[in-house]
């Protein structure tokens, strides 16, 4: 696993061998990253990366400048992982936090400007997750909601899709919150 971009490019991450991910192949994640700089100005966003894994995307944000990500995951070998990746790293604007993304989500707390789940393709309410998140106040106004999913849902049907991304097994589909919009 690798930073594609920005202040880290091409630093190596070795994640340990053990722990439950399936990480976003470097293919997709450059594909993603091509997306998101003509949706957003990264160096502004303040990102919630949900369903983290290793952080690969938290870290590729933190990299090509963006103000602060949050790392969120349930798995304490991937939170520990990368906060002594991030520590080794001296980043202060990654913090990596072990939760149920899902309760995380209803926390009060800052708003922000892109949410990125990457949850287990298994798992079994990711056709919630729109609306969950785009009803959610930790995703502001016009913010972006990006879902990484398997090719087994479709979500071009909700309100405020945007688009949809393939990229071998890894399939993006594009949200945005608009003012007024109900989910």
């Amino acid at each position: 696993m690798r930073i594609i971009s920005g202040k880290f490019r091409g630093k190596q991450l070795h994640p340990p061998a053990n722990i439950p991910v399936r990480p976003t192949t470097d293919f997709a994640k450059e594909s993603l990253f091509n997306i998101l700089n003509n949706l957003i100005d990264i160096e502004e966003a303040r990102v919630l990366d949900i369903f983290t894994g290793t952080g690969s995307i938290s870290f590729e944000f933190v990299s090509r400048g963006c103000t602060h990500a949050t790392a969120v995951d349930t798995s304490h070998k991937c939170i520990a992982f990368i906060q002594r990746t991030a520590e080794s790293m001296k980043l202060d604007n990654l913090k990596a936090v072990r939760a149920d993304a899902f309760r995380f989500i209803q926390l009060p707390g800052p708003a922000y400007n892109l949410v990125f789940a990457d949850p287990p393709y298994e798992m079994e309410k990711i056709d919630a997750l729109p609306d969950v998140i785009l009803n959610s106040p930790l995703l502001e106004e016009n913010g972006w909601f990006v879902l990484e999913h398997s090719r087994n849902y479709d979500f071009s049907q909700h309100p405020m899709f945007s688009e949809h991304r393939n990229y071998g097994n890894v399939n993006f589909s594009f949200f945005r919150k608009s003012a007024g919009d109900e989910a």
